[in-house]
């Protein structure tokens, strides 16, 4: 009865231990495969650039405003010297306040790449888990970023699968 019961208790638990799947996948790799992706960030860069020459024009005009600021300082009444700080400091603020508006934390330019990279980051992602749903994955691993994937077989870089799911021919 002892032996039995033993037997039965290891067979119990070799039923729950089962091996786990899992996969490599690299999303770079991935995205640097997708036109989607490159149209994006061409889009993207070309927002940026534009903005970025409206802040250098602002930024233009505020460092003309302290040359001539500077020049002048002798001569300006203390009234006068006052007034002039402070039109530039007003300057500056705009000039940091545009910048910030555009390329800062939930800028234009983060709103601008959420708006038209987000899609295509949600379809990699659902041609990933169809994958691991079909292929019985538990685990899928990202080695592009994040998580450091110090040796890899390459027999487990199923990123070529994701691809041929999200219709990219090699």
């Amino acid at each position: 009865m002892k032996h039995f019961i033993l037997f039965l208790s290891l067979l119990l638990s070799l039923q729950t231990v089962r091996a786990q799947r899992y996969a490599i996948i690299d999303t770079k790799y991935i995205l640097g495969k997708l036109p989607d992706y490159a149209a994006a960030n061409t889009k993207i860069e070309s927002f940026a650039e534009a903005w970025q020459q409206e802040i250098d024009l602002l930024q233009a005009s505020l460092d003309k405003m302290y040359r001539e600021f500077e020049g002048e300082k002798a001569m300006l009444t203390p009234e006068l010297l006052k007034k002039r700080e402070d039109e530039i400091f007003n300057k500056e603020k705009e000039v940091r306040d545009l910048q910030r508006k555009r390329f800062g934390y939930e800028g234009d330019y983060f709103r601008k790449k959420q708006e038209l990279v987000q899609p295509i980051q949600d379809k990699v992602y659902n041609a990933v888990q169809k994958l691991a749903t079909e292929k019985l994955f538990d685990f899928v691993l990202d080695k592009s970023e994040g998580i450091t994937v110090i040796f890899a077989d390459p027999k487990l870089d199923k990123s070529d699968d994701v691809l041929k799911l999200l219709g990219i021919k090699l």
